[in-house]
């Protein structure tokens, strides 16, 4: 349990959510599955050592660009505000953003109830003035939380690092971002971060990774789908697949079945030919000029945009 000064909010979608999006994604043509469920406990401790990775650069290619430039973010944004994290994991990241903005309090969202349980914990001993309000929730969905309303903040400051806006396709990220814009309100402002978009070899390999723990990840899917919808898959005829789409802008997971075979979920079965493919992730790229536009598309005014000296991350500052 978090301590005392954390409250806790569930408000995590119900497990029939996980069955309906599932059946819909296996009945489905082509088929596919949501990757806002990858982040089981096993999921999330399986990320963590992706991020680890020497293949992997936007984990620490953007807690680079956090540790040069937070002090001149958090000018930017000014001290007082609410922040409000999407999709908040291990809230790595966080812990320098907080230390320089000197928020009036600190809302985590995120999907995957033990790691957020785990990481406000940690963030509660690490800032014990600090009122956190950790909220088991799917971000994707409009966020309810009257409880907000209680601090008289300067401003609310949504931050949703960790490029995860690429997760969702151009059309879903307008949606999503004037979602937030919403919830920002007139005086408020969003920090993302986005992957940018650089040589195809470099995110194969991001992607691709040589001791295989991107595709346990990718696999894990199907391991949580036996554990929680009573399905039957067997992941040894399922193959990870990952390549980068230069005519989308994306890169594209999915499960291959190796072999003609059939699969149950809670009693509905599904036929699988050989080489038919399972979409579980697309993670788009975008260049600084076209995240500026999606955004101000989405209602934001766009401002001021780091970048690593490498040219592969960006953390924009959007005003509501």
């Amino acid at each position: 349990m978090p301590p005392p000064a954390v409250s806790f909010i569930d408000l995590q979608p119900a497990a029939g959510s996980f069955l309906d999006d599932v059946l819909a994604g296996l009945g489905s043509s082509p088929k596919a599955l949501s990757p806002k469920y990858f982040y089981d406990a096993r999921g999330c401790r399986l990320f963590e050592a992706i991020c680890d990775l020497p293949e992997y650069y936007p984990t620490r290619t953007e807690m680079a660009l956090m540790r040069e430039c937070v002090a001149e973010m958090a000018a930017q944004l000014g001290e007082g505000g609410l922040l409000i994290e999407f999709g908040s994991g291990a809230s790595v990241k966080t812990e320098a953003l907080l230390r320089a903005l000197q928020p009036a309090a600190y809302v985590p969202v995120d999907i995957a109830s033990d790691a957020l349980r785990s990481s406000t914990a940690r963030l509660a001993a690490a800032f014990p003035h600090l009122p956190i309000i950790a909220a088991c929730a799917d971000y994707m969905q409009p966020l309810c939380m009257p409880e907000l309303a209680r601090f008289a903040a300067s401003r609310r400051i949504i931050y949703f690092p960790g490029s995860t806006i690429g997760n969702l396709t151009p059309e879903e990220a307008r949606g999503f971002l004037r979602s937030a814009r919403d919830l920002a309100g007139a005086q408020g402002a969003m920090l993302v971060g986005v992957d940018l978009k650089k040589d195809p070899q470099m995110l194969h390999a991001a992607y691709n990774d040589a001791q295989g723990v991107t595709a346990e990840f990718n696999l894990n899917l199907l391991r949580r789908i036996n554990r929680e919808l009573a399905a039957d898959f067997d992941l040894a005829l399922f193959r990870h697949v990952a390549f980068y789409n230069a005519a989308a802008g994306r890169i594209e997971m999915h499960l291959e079945s190796t072999q003609a075979q059939t699969v149950t979920v809670s009693g509905r079965s599904f036929a699988f030919g050989a080489g038919e493919r399972m979409h579980t992730e697309n993670s788009y790229k975008y260049s600084v000029a076209e995240f500026r536009r999606l955004a101000q598309v989405a209602g934001f005014r766009p401002q001021q945009v780091w970048v690593d000296a490498g040219q592969r991350f960006a953390v924009h500052l959007l005003r509501a």
